[in-house]
């Protein structure tokens, strides 16, 4: 199992908004819009990897089964499912955010949701290498601040390899589309095409642990408007823990640097999260989630400090 250590699916969102006449300093409006939008899609992008558990195959053998112990230690052939490209899920977080204005003083909360879907093609090239393309609409909808609610459209398409001679690394590469839209509009205040790399070196001990460490950089190359364009480089480790065989706990923490492209600004930021998941079915999960974040800025009125906790229940089919 290749554990993405993206938050998962369709949990929290790394909470942000933004107050028009609000918190006082809060950011500026355009690029404070898009730094809202992008903090939040970048934490609930959800990363659907029909390859990530090769349907019943773990690490090239079969996924343990609640009798195994009543066969003994004899050896065994177990039924290996076929592999199956297609993905959909369904998500609906739901969270409270401590700052919506990303503010350095005067913070306020608000609650928020933010379903979401998307749809995932990931054919199988080898048994390494996949094709990865995914199609996601994710509208995000406050409490008090109503007035802020907006969408996100994304389009990516990519490639990943897994390298099993190097601790299977996982290695991806994928061109992002981002459309930003005012809510219950398709009218954009904002869109980005960039580049997005990762690389991923899961450790597994024993079979219901893993620990990961991993980086991603991602490249924007054109967006419209280009002030809040900005390039995002990270390095994260990760722990996931399987307590049973529905429910798992996860931990990741993460270090950001933010390149400002039309600016001399430099954000660097601190994240942890932390969630608990259960799966009610095989397609049905219900999720409970934590995140903290830090955000350090060479241009002190863009330091802010922001907490969310919520939850999410999510579905997900696979063909």
């Amino acid at each position: 199992m290749f554990f993405r250590l993206y938050f998962a699916a369709g949990l929290l969102a790394l909470g942000a908004l933004f107050a028009t006449p609000g918190p006082a300093n809060a950011q500026t409006p355009v690029t404070q819009d898009v730094d809202r939008a992008q903090l939040l899609r970048n934490q609930s992008l959800m990363h659907g990897d029909p390859y990530s558990l090769e349907n019943g195959v773990d690490n090239g053998q079969a996924v343990a089964s609640p009798n195994d112990r009543d066969l003994g230690e004899q050896e065994i052939l177990k039924r290996v499912e076929r592999y199956e490209p297609f993905s959909v899920s369904v998500a609906t977080p739901f969270y409270y955010t401590t700052n919506v204005a990303l503010a350095h003083s005067g913070e306020q909360g608000d609650l928020l949701f933010a379903p979401a879907a998307a749809v995932t093609y990931a054919p199988r090239f080898t048994r390494t290498f996949f094709g990865s393309f995914t199609v996601q609409q994710q509208s995000f909808y406050y409490d008090r601040f109503s007035g802020l609610n907006f969408g996100s459209f994304d389009f990516r398409a990519g490639l990943v390899y897994i390298l099993p001679t190097l601790h299977n690394l996982m290695l991806r590469g994928e061109y992002d589309y981002n459309r930003l839209t005012f809510s219950n509009s398709f009218n954009e205040f904002f869109s980005n095409h960039s580049i997005f790399l990762n690389a991923e070196l899961p450790f597994r001990i024993g079979r219901a642990q893993q620990f990961s460490l991993g980086t991603d950089a991602n490249i924007s190359v054109h967006a419209e408007p280009s002030a809040p364009r900005r390039h995002e480089f990270d390095f994260y480790a990760g722990y996931a823990v399987s307590l049973t065989r529905s429910f798992s706990v996860d931990a990741v923490g993460r270090i950001f640097v933010r390149d400002y492209s039309s600016t001399d600004r430099t954000d660097v930021s601190e994240i942890l999260a932390i969630s608990a998941n259960y799966r009610v079915t095989k397609c049905f999960s219900a999720s409970a989630a934590s995140t903290f974040a830090w955000s350090q800025s060479n241009k002190s009125v863009f330091d802010y400090k922001v907490a969310n906790i919520g939850g999410a229940l999510s579905l997900n089919f696979k063909f």
